[in-house]
């Protein structure tokens, strides 16, 4: 293909993200979710937004001042062609969400929960509200003057403002006045009111009062307004010219980062010309990332009028709760993955017996070393408190921390240092690659002999997270696996990158490449009159080359489809390049984060998990890891949960041949499928049973009815080893993914 006719399939990784973060949107005025959980979606909406501007834009924005016009590699454009094409989006979104969030607004009232118009109060509000803000808010503001004697004040990122044209009796020239409300502020004031409840955003309440701040000075016009910094830092800059512990090196950065240039101005509706300039002048902002709303500047307050609904008794406002299920009392995951592997499935299932295993390890006179790669963990960890007390008691603990996971890293630092304190070895990894594996080796010696217990993981260790995403935990004794993986931890120790693979998948120089290998198999097949198919499960997806392959296999007959959650750069259908393509996206009320690479169809499929996705920075420029699940079972698990996704009509949009995407159309009497809520069902009871304490003789009686257990494939949960004796010994298990 002809370099010209190759970009009609390659969408612009900024824009890519933008539609994705309107599919969030668009749920939060989906009438099938309910109120309480479209409250939660602006929000979510919004805080993706901000991350976006500090991340991307500031990325492309630093490009911009220095000169830069080297071209995106997909769709040619440069990096000024990419803000100029971004901001009419950002504006436009901006314009959708006002309105759902007015909506939503109208929804909460109907509801009695009416938001304060301190544009319309009545004269007992009036009241109410101005003795609030004197004896409440006055005596802690912080209000500041702006004039020839006082400089402009450095402004924090992503903090609100109200910003006043002041004119004090006899001045010839206006001044400037600044309050800052700080994120110390509770935010919005829930008061009773009658059989209602009122709410009001202290920032406007600060507003509206905001001429009883000022003393003599008149407040001529004034307005909300917040900015939001580029956050983009590099550790290739910190690193220079430095000779200092690492970890000094980022708290630095995190210092710098507070102060970086500006990328986004949001104002209130109706801002003043001179104030909105004065800001772009000081600022250094260009007009088009200027972002006028009547929603409020930071929406995160939709998470605190959904907590009120909750708190006050709403259930029928938020989805059905779904607790991830607890095995039984005395189920034991060390025993059970010595006889077979196993695959947990967050977050329907809990991530406890995993937390177990850890703890077990930790105590076990048998274990020498715990090993284990951190990326983001939970504030207040479980995990860390397991690599804290399995060193107390004697055992080596490698612990491999990422400090440059964006927006934790001060966590991850609080967390290295807490580990070293209790005697951890602590490695901070590759200066040229985030090391973003999820990797877990529990080495034991039994007699002469070494044993593995090896986990690998397409999420973080997160108790929070494991609650919110979906994600798969393989968990197996197989000592090449376990062998292959501890040789991945000694050369992450001495930062030298994993050349050969055998079982496992290890990016950059072991990832990429066997994929692009398993599709060109499947392009082979087709030719050869085989059956062939491709699918991906994966969050984004970004590598050129990898786009270029999926479409030769298109090209040559093979059908790819494809699960991308967000950012997908390939576009389907397009006649003669990708017209045996399809791409859905699944936003529900869980956030898909699973990758799975699956190849081929039957008993023949390659089946593959992994930590990474297909960006460029993931296949090129990170240390990941995946496994091929050699496990006929747990292998047809997940290419039945692969498949109940592709039938989804709740969650699910599909891409349409322009790059735009439309939800599931299914006639009227279909019936609903939702894979998410589905996993529920599926895995009900779905543990591995413990293994049998009695003789192997008297064992074989009772296999017959737990295969018959095992029919229903649960889809996430089946484990099992290679052995025949061990498959069997699974017996009652409902694997998790199979039931998708």
């Amino acid at each position: 293909m002809e370099q010209s006719h190759k970009r009609e399939i390659f969408i612009n990784r900024e824009l890519s993200w933008l539609e994705f973060n309107r599919r969030v949107l668009d749920l939060a005025k989906d009438k099938t979710v309910p109120v309480g959980e479209q409250l939660k979606f602006a929000a979510i909406y919004a805080s993706n937004l901000d991350e976006f501007f500090m991340v991307r834009v500031g990325s492309l924005y630093d490009r911009t001042l220095v000169g830069g016009n080297e071209k995106e590699n997909k769709t040619g454009m440069t990096p000024e062609q990419q803000l100029a094409a971004i901001m009419p989006k950002v504006a436009e979104l901006q314009q959708r969400c006002d309105k759902i969030v007015a909506k939503l607004y109208n929804a909460v009232g109907a509801l009695g929960y009416r938001k304060v118009d301190f544009s319309h109060l009545s004269k007992e509000g009036e009241h109410f509200w101005r003795r609030y803000f004197t004896q409440e808010l006055f005596p802690i503001l912080s209000p500041q003057i702006i004039d020839r004697r006082h400089p402009f004040p450095f402004l924090r990122n992503n903090e609100i403002y109200i910003g006043a044209i002041l004119k004090g009796k006899g001045d010839t020239q206006a001044s400037f006045g600044l309050i800052p409300i700080s994120n110390q502020f509770q935010r919005i004031l829930f008061v009773p009111s009658g059989e209602q409840t009122v709410f009001a955003l202290v920032e406007e309440l600060v507003e509206h009062f905001s001429g009883m701040v000022f003393g003599k000075n008149t407040v001529q016009s004034r307005c909300i307004f917040r900015i939001t910094r580029n956050a983009d830092i590099t550790v290739d800059e910190g690193m220079f010219d430095h000779d200092v512990d690492y970890r000094e090196i980022m708290s630095d950065l995190l210092k710098k980062r507070r102060k970086l240039a500006a990328v986004r101005l949001q104002v209130s509706p109706r801002a003043p010309a001179q104030i909105v300039s004065l800001l772009l002048d000081k600022l250094v902002l260009p007009q088009r990332q200027v972002f006028e709303q009547s929603t409020p500047l930071d929406l995160s307050i939709g998470f605190k009028i959904a907590a009120r609904l909750a708190q006050d008794g709403h259930p029928e406002l938020f989805y059905p709760v779904k607790r991830p299920m607890l095995p039984p009392a005395k189920f034991d995951l060390t025993r059970v993955v010595e006889k077979q592997d196993v695959l947990l499935s967050y977050p329907y299932q809990s991530m406890r017996p995993f937390l177990r295993m850890l703890n077990d390890a930790a105590q076990d006179p048998q274990v020498l070393s715990i090993k284990m790669t951190l990326y983001r963990m939970a504030h207040e960890s479980k995990i860390v408190e397991a690599l804290v007390s399995a060193a107390e008691n004697g055992k080596e603990v490698v612990a491999i921390v990422e400090l440059r996971a964006r927006f934790d890293e001060q966590h991850n630092i609080d967390f290295s240092k807490q580990l070293e304190e209790a005697g951890c070895t602590v490695i901070y990894g590759f200066d040229a690659y985030k090391i973003h594996s999820k990797l877990t080796l529990i080495t034991k010696k039994k007699g002469n002999q070494l044993h593995y217990i090896a986990q690998i993981g397409t999420g973080n260790y997160n108790e929070k997270t494991s609650e919110q995403y979906t994600d798969l935990s393989f968990i197996t004794t197989d000592f090449a696996i376990g062998s292959e993986l501890a040789s991945v931890f000694n050369n992450l120790a001495i930062e030298r990158l994993t050349e050969h693979a055998g079982r496992l998948l290890v990016a950059p120089l072991c990832f990429k490449s066997i994929l692009m290998r398993e599709m060109d198999a499947e392009i082979e097949a087709k030719r050869m009159g085989k059956d062939a198919r491709i699918i991906l499960k994966c969050n984004s997806i970004s590598d050129k080359e990898i786009i270029e392959k999926i479409s030769e296999a298109s090209c040559a007959g093979v059908p790819v489809q494809m699960i991308v959650r967000g950012i997908c750069c390939i576009k389907a259908g397009v006649p003669g390049l990708t017209e045996n393509v399809t791409v859905r996206s699944i936003v529900g009320r869980y956030l898909e984060h699973e990758r799975v690479y699956a190849f081929g169809s039957g008993q023949d499929a390659r089946v593959y998990i992994a930590s990474g996705d297909f960006l460029t920075r993931n296949t090129e420029r990170r240390v990941e890891v995946g496994v091929r699940i050699h496990d006929k079972r747990i292998a047809g698990e997940l290419l039945e949960m692969l498949d109940f996704q592709l039938r989804d009509t709740v969650n699910a949009r599909e891409m349409q041949p322009d790059g735009s995407y439309q939800k599931v159309k299914t006639a009227p009497d279909a019936p609903r499928v939702d894979c998410q809520l589905e996993m529920y069902e599926r895995l009900a009871d779905a543990w591995p049973e413990l293994p049998d304490e009695k003789p192997a003789a008297q064992k074989i009686p009772r296999r017959a009815p737990a295969a018959k257990r095992r029919t229903p494939t649960a889809p996430q949960r089946g484990r099992r080893r290679k052995n025949v004796s061990a498959l069997h010994a699974l017996n009652g298990l409902k694997s998790l993914f199979g039931k998708r």
